[in-house]
């Protein structure tokens, strides 16, 4: 790659389409009524970070939120954790979505999927859609759902599940998901910890043209969830879904809305750190984390991102392949805050081949695709040609996460999809739902680079001394507090496990878990995880989780697992094991090993390859060094990527060593 001097951009928006954005005309509004004047995007950038309660108040002005009661302070302080937003404003998120100026036969959802396959995406218009949510809201309240209870859904990305999100969040009760491909102990993992009193389910998926029935699975779940107290059955595959043998209440989704038909759609209002949702994000150890967001903090964040950054607007149609148990699938529920549709799809993105998705672009004109970095790389390398065997004349924009998108894939976009697109990557994290770094409508794209930090967000690369760094690849930190991030993780009353997730290594500062490296343009380029939370196809799950997979084979001793990323993109995810005495790895337990993870886990999460070892390499305190490892398979020197000092078996590396000879 060329250095950045020398680098010519593929991409860059023409005078007139820079000015038309709403991230330009926000720029001119703050300017007109704050009396300053922004040369370039660089420059509100550092104001956005500099006077964080400028920027938050200017964009709630701008974007019109809708709160019953006004905010007395926009940040009480900036301690992190422990900042506190708007207190004094109470809102609803669901109102703010549902806004009474919508046009009612407007087009909010198109949806189709493997289950409900049709030439054209069916239509849910903004009419329609608040009519649901109302129904959905009735039933919920009819149940006794109240403000401050949980309901859990173990549903596809659906329509049904964005009814049910905004339902609840019109009660002010707390949402959370599963994507129903997880396995009955990582539901339970998460579900379980917030003690839920509704379950909202199907009862089964199709992926890659194969029906995947879950109600024995449902029925497992339900037996470790004493707490629930009704459970709501969409049919999806079947019309007449098995009885679940759970002597607990269970009425159909039909059901639900007819309990709730012909009530008027209430919003109750809430103050704006009242928890919304529960994401979960998995460490190396224990349970998944359970990060409470706030109604206020995702709905301004989700503001931001969608009318600025993503730069939406009416007669947009804004698609992002995703499941319910990833953050994009919330993201793109968020879309809809910037009056564009959004477009809904369930089921394989390579299904019956990997021209589905842009198919999908054709059928319903979508105006931004995104997808993930893997799938890119995946259609490059079958050789698919979207603009000869498409029609893609309403696309302008392709959005991409999930991993770093290797530069090849930048150049595959312009040379096979359009010259004329805007490409972005971008980088966040479920923590706080939403980008770190990403799309800037106004500025150029370069060859695997992100474009630009985002707005009111205070990232820097810092190295293991706290020096901020540029032009040099150091942990991606957060200086400054964010309104999205988390309230409290579930469950950690003293708030020691979020202090040690995020502000261990430098305290008062968020540290990420990415390599960053900041570029002399103010762009980004992100080399991965610095931490073992593993993110295969949009379905993200921690080492912990794989583990207790694995280790249920009588067999298996011990486990290590990594993802690597090779030369051509693609990640090589492998699975290290330490086996009985006398028990060799053959066929047979491999299968059973891949079967268990398949089960427990999800299908994502099948290691390409199980290779066994004598010993798992650990530090003296017991810790599996997974990040260590993964980076002597990248090709550093085994002192480079760990201090010998302090491991338990130094010697258990020459293994990883050695085979990075051969990769």
């Amino acid at each position: 790659m060329a250095s950045a001097d020398q680098q010519q951009p593929l991409w860059t928006p023409s005078a007139e389409q820079a000015e038309r954005t709403d991230l330009a005309r926000f720029m001119r509004w703050v300017g007109e009524r704050r009396g300053q004047e922004f040369a370039d995007y660089e420059e509100l950038w550092r104001w956005s970070v500099d006077d964080l309660e400028g920027f938050w108040s200017e964009l709630w002005e701008f974007c019109g939120v809708i709160s019953s009661k006004p905010y007395t302070g926009v940040l009480g302080s900036h301690e992190m954790p422990g900042a506190r937003w708007f207190e004094g404003a109470e809102l609803n998120y669901a109102e703010n979505m549902l806004r009474a100026e919508h046009d009612a036969d407007a087009v909010a959802i198109l949806h189709t999927s493997e289950v409900r396959a049709q030439d054209q995406p069916a239509q849910i218009t903004w009419g329609q859609l608040e009519a649901q949510v109302a129904a959905v809201a009735g039933g919920l309240r009819a149940l006794g759902v109240q403000r401050g209870d949980r309901v859990v859904a173990y549903m596809p990305n659906i329509p049904e599940t964005i009814v049910a999100l905004l339902a609840v969040a019109s009660i002010g009760a707390v949402w959370s998901s599963a994507a129903p491909e997880f396995g009955a102990r990582s539901v339970i993992d998460r579900f379980a910890q917030i003690e839920p009193k509704v379950l909202l389910t199907v009862d089964g998926y199709r992926h890659g043209g194969k029906d995947f029935d879950r109600t024995a699975v449902v029925a497992q779940i339900l037996a470790e969830m004493p707490t629930v107290e009704h459970t709501v059955m969409l049919p999806y595959l079947t019309a007449a879904p098995a009885a679940l043998g759970d002597p607990r209440p269970t009425i159909s989704w039909q059901e639900l809305s007819e309990m709730g038909e012909g009530v008027e759609l209430e919003f109750e209002q809430v103050p704006f750190e009242h928890p919304l949702w529960v994401l979960y994000s998995s460490g190396t150890t224990g349970l998944p984390k359970a990060i409470v967001q706030s109604q206020g903090g995702i709905l301004i964040e989700q503001l931001k991102k969608s009318r600025l950054h993503l730069d939406l607007r009416a007669g947009d149609r804004m698609f992002w392949f995703t499941t319910t148990g990833w953050m994009m699938w919330n993201f793109l529920v968020g879309c809809l805050f910037s009056d564009a549709a959004i477009v809904l799809y369930d089921g394989s993105p390579a299904h019956p081949d990997l021209g589905a998705m842009w198919r999908l672009a054709e059928r319903a004109r979508i105006t931004c695709m995104g997808v993930s970095a893997g799938l890119l790389s995946s259609m490059e390398k079958a050789g698919v040609h979207p603009a000869r065997e498409y029609d893609l004349s309403a696309l302008r924009a392709i959005g991409s996460t999930g991993s770093p998108l290797a530069p090849e894939s930048f150049r595959w976009v312009y040379e096979q999809v359009g010259s004329d697109i805007w490409l972005f990557s971008t980088s966040g994290g479920t923590d706080v739902c939403t980008a770190f770094v990403g799309g800037c409508p106004m500025l150029p794209v370069y060859e695997g680079e992100l474009q630009a930090r985002m707005l009111g967000c205070a990232v820097e690369a810092w190295d293991a001394h706290g020096n901020s760094v540029e032009d040099e690849v150091g942990e991606l930190v957060i200086t400054e507090p964010m309104p999205s991030m988390p309230l409290f993780l579930w469950g950690d009353d003293s708030g020691e496990r979020l202090k040690e997730s995020y502000y261990a290594m430098y305290p008062g500062v968020w540290r990420h878990g990415d390599w960053i490296r900041i570029t002399p343009r103010g762009g980004a380029v992100i080399y991965g995880r610095s931490d073992s939370t593993i993110n295969r196809q949009g379905v993200r799950m921690g080492t912990s989780e794989i583990y207790r997979a694995a280790l249920a084979v009588p067999e298996v001793l011990d486990a290590l697992v990594v993802d690597v990323p090779r030369e051509d993109g693609e990640l090589w995810m492998a699975m290290f094991v330490v086996l009985a005495p006398g028990v060799a790895l053959d066929d047979d337990l491999k299968a059973q090993i891949k079967r268990r993870i398949r089960e427990d886990c999800s299908p994502r999460h099948v290691p390409n390859e199980i290779l066994q070892i004598q010993e798992v390499p650990r530090t003296l305190s017991g810790k599996v060094l997974e990040v260590p490892v993964k980076r002597i398979l990248m090709g550093a020197a085994p002192h480079e990527a760990a201090s010998v000092d302090s491991l338990a078996n130094p010697a258990s590396l020459d293994y990883f060593v050695e085979l990075a000879k051969t990769m």
